[in-house]
């Protein structure tokens, strides 16, 4: 999976940007079709207190669609793991959406298997 993260109105150190390419690989292992995925880290603007929250964004590219997940938290580290867990949740939930779309029906079952009885 090609990840992509973009930090936003500041630099992020590399020891985050590793944690985050870290945590956000673990998603090939529920999913092995993921393309690619975009991560955002942005400070969150909206309070004026000296301690500003953390935002987090995904959005995970899979074929013929894609998953975005927005947390927040007080670090990213935390913003990082919330957003991981929901991720999967989505992404193990779109596996069985794809997978129950794809595989042949009960009745077309049964009737190929008369079709070959009577063969």
């Amino acid at each position: 999976m090609k990840l992509q993260v973009q930090t936003v109105h500041f630099d992020a150190d590399s020891k985050l940007l590793d944690f985050v390419q870290t945590k956000f690989n673990k998603l090939d292992q529920f999913y092995d079709r993921i393309t690619s995925a975009d991560v955002y880290l942005m400070l969150d603007k909206g309070e004026s207190s000296k301690v500003q929250n953390k935002i987090v964004e995904i959005k995970v590219y899979v074929p013929g669609d894609s998953i975005f997940v927005r947390e927040t938290g007080t670090t990213f580290e935390e913003a990082t793991d919330r957003v991981l867990d929901i991720a999967k949740t989505q992404v193990k939930k779109y596996k069985e959406k794809v997978k129950a779309k794809n595989a042949p029906k009960a009745a077309e079952l049964i009737t190929e298997e008369e079709d070959n009885d009577l063969l």
